[in-house]
């Protein structure tokens, strides 16, 4: 669309402020290496490192076939995000105001708040272990001060102010800072990994290619066959990215063309994904070769390689890439939706600073409190309860709406308007999700659905899509402006 055509008439405060409004094409600064530092700040933490680990060696799949379903995994979450993100791409809007055209401008604060609780939520808990690499980091120079309050050391302490302080600080540059810092942390991290892959090859030697065929061999305790262990694998992998997947458009929203977003995508995803995973199985099969036991956290590692240098450097990259995935996953989404629900008064800062102080109990808390009373299962409920919103947006925009929105009514609570419904709801849309979040509470909730494991996230999309295309096909389809 042109940039005249993006220059929203009537400006509803309810709907409309500076940091919702469709973003003008001369204001669009990222290309594909920005897309593609967003996935490697989503992949390369620790958590990411730990799960590609633990995929060689608990399933008692071949090496082949579990890297074969990681990156069929990644080429999956490449075209779940080609889709979210190609409205933004054309429209320049966040997830919160895309969603309007289907939940209804008044509607879409349901889906958003549903997000916003579950980023917040995460956004503290990654705080806090973003804080442990640099407690780590305090503690190899300045020793262990013992003594905890609440879980932590004085130490932990420090180090989860500092982490947090950090973070807000980086979030209050704006957008562009936080672009650069992504695409200075997801190289460094690829760095680190190198280095210490080739740290690990070094010292295992010859013990290194028998270790490697140990995990290549699929030697596990896992009781189903091949087939529900290639499933599961990809499954946990899809399910890993689906934080992202839904509000992708908050990220497109900033690139130049369709054409960037998908190269992104490509190298970010399936080949970004194959290579990280290929540096995990090899320093995992290194631990076995030097430990005797295959180790899958990069802290472990760290500490038994017994280097000063090396526990600096790792500390610091580790730091950085759970702050990239912090940034990316849990603090920008919720800053969206909290200025989605009331623009007049919350601007995307603001939405950050309610979204940080929030987080900042959830984090300082989690050690002596959360961790231990299952608040975890409940925020994972929430986390499958918004998969039926990714097939609502997917076949609502492209199947119903042909690609085409009106982006004026997109702002607008005229009760005439495109997206107005029944009082700024879409009840069909309500209808559809409740339908398919059934599916997906029960997906976490019913012992007898577990065997579906992280792959009932994509049940969960399909089945919002189709209840939501059946619901809505007889229905009257507004008149378009581009």
């Amino acid at each position: 669309m042109t940039d005249q055509e993006l220059d929203i008439q009537h400006r509803d405060p309810r709907l409309y402020n500076d940091d919702l409004a469709p973003i003008k094409s001369e204001r669009r600064t990222w290309g594909w290496f920005e897309i593609f530092n967003v996935w490697s700040n989503d992949i390369q933490s620790l958590f990411g490192y730990t799960l590609a680990a633990s995929l060689f060696i608990s399933y008692g799949l071949n090496g082949w076939a579990v890297m074969a379903a990681i990156v069929l995994a990644g080429f999956v979450v490449m075209v779940l995000v080609n889709l979210t993100g190609k409205p933004s791409v054309k429209y320049g809007i966040p997830f919160p105001v895309m969603i309007r055209a289907s939940m209804g401008v008044h509607g879409a604060n349901f889906p958003a708040m549903l997000r916003a609780i579950i980023g917040i939520f995460w956004y503290g808990v990654q705080t806090y272990f973003a804080s442990t690499a640099v407690s780590l980091l305090l503690t190899s120079l300045f020793g262990d001060p013992g003594g905890q309050w609440l879980g932590m050391t004085a130490l932990d302490w420090l180090s989860f102010v500092i982490v947090w302080c950090f973070q807000i600080a980086l979030f209050w540059q704006g957008i562009e800072r936080i672009k650069h810092f992504l695409n200075w942390a997801g190289p460094l991290v690829y760095v680190v990994m190198v280095a210490l892959m080739i740290i690990v090859w070094l010292k295992a030697g010859s013990d290194l290619l028998p270790a490697v065929s140990t995990i290549f061999s699929g030697a596990s305790d896992y009781e189903g066959n091949a087939l529900t262990a290639f499933m599961a694998i990809t499954g946990t992998m899809i399910a890993y990215f689906a934080a992202v997947v839904i509000n992708f458009g908050d990220f497109t929203r900033f690139v130049k063309s369709e054409r960037e977003m998908k190269l992104g995508n490509l190298l970010g995803l399936p080949l970004n994904v194959a290579f990280f995973s290929f540096i995990a199985l090899i320093i995992t099969a290194g631990t076995l070769a030097l430990f005797g036991e295959t180790l899958t956290n990069p802290s472990d590692i760290i500490d038994r390689v017994d280097s000063l240098p090396l526990t600096i450097v790792a500390a610091i990259t580790f730091f950085a890439a759970t702050v990239g995935i912090n940034l990316v996953a849990n603090f920008i989404p919720p800053a969206y939706d909290l200025a989605n629900l009331f623009p007049r008064r919350i601007s995307f800062r603001i939405g950050g600073l309610i979204t940080a102080v929030i987080a900042f109990f959830v984090g300082a808390l989690w050690m002596s409190v959360i961790s231990k009373i299952g608040i975890a299962g409940f925020v994972n409920a929430l986390g499958a309860v918004v998969a039926p919103f990714y097939g609502i947006i997917v076949v609502d925009y492209y199947l119903l709406k042909r690609q085409r929105l009106n982006i004026q009514d997109v702002f607008s609570t005229d009760p005439d308007g495109a997206y107005h419904y029944v009082k700024g709801w879409n009840r069909r849309a309500l209808v559809a999700f409740a339908l398919a979040a059934l599916f997906s509470v029960s997906s976490v909730w019913v012992p007898a659905l577990e065997a579906l494991g992280g792959y009932a996230w994509l049940i969960g999309a399909a089945l919002g899509g189709l209840f939501h295309y059946l619901l809505m096909r007889g229905q009257h389809q507004p008149v378009t402006a581009g």
